[in-house]
């Protein structure tokens, strides 16, 4: 009988321990779920930080290198094509209405192509500056038709807020296409030779894109712009 007691106490006694310990941690998982929920948000910040360029809200290098990957898995062993875009005349704006300008542009063009990008399944990144990165897989569309759809979104006029009033203004851009496998680098294959097409666009008087044919080879130095952003980034070690 008196084993029986002992036992009923130990049981309610535990009983009683495990009931306030799964109060107490009740109480303090509710009192702790702001500071969590604000170190999850932080974190999924940082997280998004990381991959997209701060001013257009587009993916970065770094997120066009993950967004790769994923075209990759998803497409193994099949042709994607990459995209260099570059806007001409893109420094005069800077020149004539200031960089704030400048900024408002760059958005309004990082919208249009992100529009563009979703219309035929791709993926889009400012690579640096006033340039554009993209990836697009190879589906029912032609290459020509998403080539001649970003040239036409980068065309139409932009309003924008000058010094001296409203303004409008109008670029084009010269774009360079690269069809590569899915499994090539992107950086050392895919880009690469989209850059070569680029700027052959560039040469063959701009406003116009070019499609990379193999042998293709970078024109000479004089047709160039020089360094560019991402050139020197490299030149440094930095990655973004």
């Amino acid at each position: 009988m008196f084993i029986t007691i002992l036992v009923a106490a130990i049981i309610y006694t535990a009983v009683t321990i495990l009931a306030g310990a799964c109060v107490g941690f009740g109480v303090g998982y509710l009192a702790a779920r702001p500071a969590i929920a604000q170190l999850r948000d932080e974190l999924a910040d940082a997280a998004w930080q990381l991959a997209h360029d701060p001013l257009t809200g587009l993916y970065n290098r770094r997120g066009l290198r993950t967004a790769y990957a994923a075209f990759a898995a998803t497409f193994p062993g099949q042709p994607v094509v990459a995209v260099l875009l570059d806007l001409d005349g893109f420094k005069d704006i800077n020149d004539d209405h200031g960089h704030d300008v400048g900024d408002e542009v760059l958005i309004e063009i990082a919208e249009r192509l992100a529009h563009v990008a979703s219309v035929y399944g791709g993926e889009i990144a400012r690579h640096s500056g006033d340039e554009f990165a993209a990836v697009f897989p190879v589906r029912e569309h032609g290459i020509s038709q998403i080539a001649d759809a970003l040239l036409a979104a980068v065309a139409a006029p932009i309003d924008v807020q000058a010094a001296t009033g409203p303004a409008a203004v109008a670029l084009s851009a010269s774009i360079g296409l690269a069809v590569v496998d899915s499994n090539d680098p992107l950086e050392d294959v895919a880009l690469h030779r989209a850059d070569i097409a680029m700027y052959h666009a560039k040469r063959g008087g701009r406003n116009q894109h070019v499609l990379y044919t193999p042998g293709m080879t970078m024109p000479p130095s004089e047709a160039r712009r020089g360094l560019r952003l991402r050139d020197l980034h490299q030149q440094r070690g930095v990655s973004a």
